[in-house]
C-alpha cells in the first residue's frame, strides 16, 4: 500500500518513541518535525534524519497527509483543529481533548472535511489485551458482571523535571492515566453509562526533588485521589482507583469478573505482559501466550512497545475505507467517561454520560501482522 507522509507537532520527550517506532509499520513515513521551540524541531530533525519544520510551514506541506500532535494536552484541541482546519488527517496523543464540547467540534468540523481523527492510548492494541479480549469473546469468563481497576502511585515530582501540568486543570491521575485504563475497558465490556466518584487532593503542595528545580514548590490545583464507580452499558460495575497520592499497595492495575470466572490482566499502559483467567473451580492460571506480534518484546529486550500501531491501523483503515480502531468516537466516548468521573467526583453525585461508541474491532495476529512493515 501506499504510505501515508506523516509530520509530528511537539518534539518532545514521547516523540522520541514515535519516531523510533514508526518505520516498524509499512504504512507510515514520517518525513517532518515542527515545534514552537525551533532549536527542539532541528535537534530531533537531526537525529531521526527528517526535516525540521515551523508548525505553519508543517501544516502547508504537500507531502504530509497526517499529522501527530504531541503537544501539552491543554492545547491538544487548538492543534487537533489547525491540523483538521489544513486539510490533514490527525492523530493526537491521549487525552484528545479536555472537555466534551471541544470534541465533538473536531468531529464535526473532520466529518465535514471528509477527515480522519484518531487517538491514543492504542494500547489496548497490545497482544495481551487482545488476548484477554479474544478470551471473553469466546465465552470463557461468561458475561462480565463487575472489575477493578487500580493506577496508583506517588506523582510525577521526583523524577520528572517540569512536573507542572500534571497537577493543574487538566492534569490528574484520571485524565493522565484514565485513558489506558478507560479506552481498555471500552474494549473489553463497552461502552459506559454511568458514573460516581469522590475526588480529593491530599497533599496541597508538591515540591520537585530532581534535576534544576530540585526544591521548587507547587500548587496543587486538581484532584490527586479519585475513587469511581463505572457502570457499563451492559450492566457491569467496576470500581477505578486513580491516585497520587499512595506510596504503594498491592492491588491488581485491572481485573475483570465474569458470571462463569474472573481475569485478570497487565498495566493497559503497557502493550505486553501474562494474562490470567479462573473459571468456577476458582483455580488461576496463566493463559498461553498466543503469536500476536504485539506481545513480542522489542524495547529494552523486555517489553512489548507497539505505540504508533493505531496511527498505522488509521492509515491502513483510510486506504481500506474501513473504521479505525482508535477512533474519535472511542476517543470522546473516553472523555466523557473522564470529565464525567471529575465532574462527579466535585459534585458527589451520579452523572450519565450523553456519549456512546461501537466497541473498536479486535485485533487479531493476522490483522496486526499486515500492519507490520
Amino acid at each position: 500500500m501506499t504510505k501515508l507522509g506523516v509530520g509530528i507537532i511537539g518534539c518532545g520527550n514521547i516523540s522520541t518513541s514515535y519516531l523510533k517506532l514508526a518505520p516498524l509499520f509499512k504504512s507510515l513515513d514520517v518525513r517532518a518535525v515542527a515545534d514552537i521551540n525551533m532549536d527542539a524541531a532541528k535537534a530531533r530533525a537531526a537525529e531521526f534524519g527528517v526535516r525540521a519544520e515551523t508548525v505553519a510551514d508543517l501544516l502547508l506541506a504537500g507531502d504530509i497527509d497526517v499529522i501527530v500532535n504531541l503537544t501539552i494536552p491543554d492545547v491538544h484541541f487548538a492543534v487537533t483543529k489547525q491540523i483538521i482546519e489544513a486539510g490533514k488527517h490527525a492523530y493526537s496523543e491521549k487525552p484528545l481533548v479536555l472537555t466534551l464540547e471541544e470534541g465533538k467540534e473536531l468531529r464535526d468540523l473532520a466529518a465535514s472535511k471528509g477527515l480522519r481523527i484518531g487517538s491514543a492510548p492504542d494500547t489496548f492494541l497490545g497482544g495481551s489485551h487482545q488476548l484477554a479480549r479474544a478470551q471473553i469473546d469466546a465465552g470463557k469468563v461468561g458475561r462480565i458482571i463487575g472489575g477493578t481497576c487500580h493506577v496508583m502511585g506517588h506523582g510525577m515530582e521526583a523524577w520528572h523535571p517540569n512536573p507542572d501540568f500534571f497537577f493543574k486543570p487538566g492534569g490528574g491521575p484520571v485524565l493522565d492515566m484514565g485513558p489506558y485504563y478507560i479506552t481498555n475497558l471500552i474494549q473489553l465490556i463497552g461502552p459506559v453509562k454511568s458514573v460516581a466518584a469522590l475526588a480529593k487532593s491530599t497533599f496541597a503542595t508538591r515540591t520537585i526533588s530532581n534535576g534544576d528545580r530540585n526544591g521548587e514548590v507547587l500548587k496543587v490545583e486538581t484532584p490527586t485521589d479519585i475513587q469511581a464507580l463505572l457502570e457499563f452499558e451492559n450492566g457491569a460495575v467496576v470500581t477505578l482507583g486513580a491516585s497520587w497520592d499512595v506510596w504503594s499497595h498491592r492491588h491488581d492495575h485491572m481485573e475483570l469478573y465474569g458470571e462463569n470466572g474472573s481475569i485478570f490482566l497487565p498495566d493497559p499502559n503497557f502493550f505486553g505482559g501474562d494474562v490470567e483467567i479462573s473459571g468456577e473451580d476458582k483455580d488461576i492460571v496463566t493463559v498461553a501466550p498466543w503469536d500476536h506480534p504485539f506481545s513480542v518484546a522489542n524495547y529494552e529486550e523486555t517489553r512489548a512497545n507497539y505505540r504508533c500501531a493505531g496511527l498505522a491501523d488509521m492509515a491502513t483503515a483510510i486506504a481500506e475505507d474501513r473504521p479505525h480502531r482508535c477512533n474519535i468516537d472511542v476517543a470522546l466516548h473516553a472523555v466523557d467517561v473522564m470529565t464525567s468521573i471529575l465532574k462527579a467526583g466535585e459534585e458527589r453525585r451520579f452523572v450519565d454520560m450523553t456519549t456512546t461508541c461501537e466497541r473498536p474491532a479486535a485485533l487479531s495476529p493476522d490483522e496486526a501482522r499486515a500492519l507490520l512493515a
